[in-house]
């Protein structure tokens, strides 16, 4: 666990602050050839790229892979403060398997819209939209933290237009997180980010560079806001989840089990036959020493087992 409470608020905001700095220097695209499997790499270099305007903002996507190969695009939603670049450590290598379309949320990265605040139905709708525009029917998505609740909302508001979902680090109601993280993201200044990759990079690829202060605000305001969705609703999305965190993730592992098992995981007919004979609905990962940041430096372990998932495909028989 992200334990913040011990320090008072301003060090406890700098502190988080540092880490999600730290996220990003993880994440950028070098750190692709050297996570990932050399066999498993796409290339990392978007062959089709561009804005759709919704809503008062241009919102950037990126497509990766050949959109020839067949199967379901996997669409990719990042997590606060970060762009779709950032994902591409794990972008490569389900690249190398399927279409994959990126988006960088407003007011990040490339896209427009950071002087309008941020929700996740309004992200999910945003989602939505650009997928209209290039005339993608249906996805699967992949949604890291702020990402991730981006995709459950996805997921209920626009359920015609998405199969399968990985929720990575990611809550479907804000008391999913740890109280102290929540403290963490209250504190936090946008002097805390002075010459961090986090405000280089905004500054590098945002058409505002100098509304930096306003993504912060916006990003504290979501974090701030209850959201959630009912038991029911959260039941009712179509198509399979799996759901992945760290055993030290921001995300409490209750709630990530609880989540598991609306999606219809803790099945007692499938535990009590042994072993697995087909592809189950729910899937829950629970990496070990892997903190709610430090989860994106296991690009390679998560693809291991997200390909699988978004193949269908049944757990391997035991060999004695």
């Amino acid at each position: 666990m992200i334990s913040l409470s011990p320090l008072p608020p301003l060090a406890a905001g700098a502190v988080f602050a540092k880490i999600i700095a730290a996220l990003a220097f993880v994440a950028m695209p070098q750190s692709a050839a050297a996570e990932a499997p050399a066999a498993a790499v796409a290339p990392v270099n978007a062959s089709a790229h561009g804005h759709v305007d919704v809503a008062g903002a241009a919102v950037h996507y990126q497509i990766y892979g050949d959109s020839r190969a067949g199967g379901t695009p996997l669409l990719v939603l990042h997590g606060a403060f970060m762009s779709a670049d950032a994902m591409r450590p794990l972008i490569a290598p389900l690249a190398a398997t399927r279409p994959v379309i990126a988006i960088d949320a407003r007011g990040h990265g490339r896209s427009g819209g950071v002087d309008t605040p941020l929700n996740y139905d309004r992200m999910a709708d945003d989602a939505a939209a650009v997928l209209g525009k290039l005339g993608v029917e249906k996805v699967d998505v992949l949604g890291y933290s702020m990402g991730g609740s981006t995709a459950i909302a996805l997921a209920i508001r626009h359920p015609d237009r998405v199969g399968k979902q990985i929720i990575l680090s990611a809550t479907s109601r804000l008391d999913g997180w740890y109280p102290e993280v929540l403290a963490g993201i209250a504190a936090i200044k946008p002097e805390f980010f002075a010459n961090t990759i986090i405000e280089t990079e905004y500054e590098r690829l945002s058409p505002a560079p100098e509304k930096f202060p306003i993504l912060v605000e916006n990003i504290k305001k979501l974090d701030a806001t209850p959201f959630g969705w009912s038991d029911a609703a959260v039941r009712a999305i179509p198509g399979k989840t799996m759901v992945i965190i760290g055993d030290a993730d921001g995300v409490t592992l209750d709630h990530a089990i609880a989540l598991f098992k609306l999606r219809g995981g803790g099945d007692v007919a499938a535990a009590t036959q042994g072993f697995l004979t087909e592809a189950p609905k729910a899937r829950l990962a629970i990496l070990p020493a892997a903190s709610h940041i430090g989860i994106m430096a296991e690009a390679p372990a998560i693809a291991a087992m997200v390909v699988p998932f978004l193949d269908d495909k049944a757990p391997p028989p035991p060999v004695f």
